[in-house]
């Protein structure tokens, strides 16, 4: 786990993070494991996006030229890639034919391209869980012609690999990703703000120019945004993935228990509520 300079107890590790704020959307759903920590530990947890997805117009699409029926092969890194790719195909009318290849980054990019196709009678690939690992998987498939549906704001991996292999390949903007309007967030403080990505971070400083991190706890999940937090001049605290600790909320409990002790929030008042 990166860390600052500051010894658990002291700095801003001596203050108990008593408010999380995650910039990902709210779960749909009551089962989380940010609700799990904030009643084990007596901690506000709130969720905000700090970035949006715009999508490309059918009519800018056309303009890159891109004729997705000329390619063999599709290559998935993300739901909104899922989304966007195929609301271009239906404003463009055209269906996929049967014979189409999918290389989804992970398992459950590959699951929910299911809100879209029949699984079961598509070719199908998929990896562990990064780019490196989708690689092993497209090197044994050199012959066909591969479209790579992306933000204007992505990582150069797959780009990079596909040409340093000679790949035939297009890469195609289908959605764009911007800053959030974060203006009402001004006047509000927490103790640990948790990032997903690097645009999280320039969000960040595009809303709040002056931003200061003072005694603010900074958790990053992915070794880019990890870099981003520590390029804009901040302290890392939290770190994921990590051998013990694989989900961002591992790794901020992990924290926790490090610096506040196993107990925190646990005390109880003599009316039986928990103290925060």
């Amino acid at each position: 786990m990166a860390e600052s300079k500051d010894k658990p107890g002291t700095g801003r590790h001596a203050k108990r993070i008593s408010s999380i704020l995650v910039t990902q959307p709210k779960p749909t759903t009551d089962v989380s494991p940010y609700f799990a920590i904030a009643e084990k530990y007596g901690i506000k947890v709130d969720f905000r996006e700090f970035i949006e997805v715009q999508p490309v117009s059918y009519k800018d699409f056309r303009k890159e030229k891109v004729n997705i029926l000329e390619h063999t092969a599709v290559i998935f890194t993300s739901r909104n890639a899922v989304d966007h790719f195929f609301r271009i195909c239906q404003e463009a009318k055209q269906e996929m034919p049967a014979e189409m290849k999918y290389f989804c980054i992970s398992e459950q990019t590959a699951n929910y391209l299911q809100k879209y196709i029949v699984l079961r009678k598509r070719k199908l690939f998929v990896g562990q869980r990064t780019a490196a690992d989708l690689f092993d998987v497209i090197k044994k498939h050199k012959s066909e012609k591969f479209l790579y549906p992306c933000s204007d704001i992505r990582k150069d991996d797959i780009p990079e690999f596909m040409r340093a292999n000679n790949f035939k390949f297009t890469e195609a903007v289908i959605y764009r990703t911007v800053a959030s309007d974060l203006s009402d967030l001004t006047d509000v403080k927490y103790d640990c703000i948790a990032f997903f990505s690097p645009s999280g971070i320039s969000s960040l400083f595009v809303n709040f120019p002056d931003f200061e991190q003072n005694g603010t706890r900074i958790a990053a999940f992915g070794p880019t945004t990890a870099k981003a937090v520590l390029d804009a001049g901040l302290e890392l605290d939290i770190e994921a993935p990590q051998p013990n600790a694989p989900s961002m909320t591992g790794a901020i409990e992990a924290y926790i228990r490090d610096h506040h002790g196993p107990d925190i929030g646990k005390e109880k008042n003599k009316n039986g509520k928990q103290n925060v």
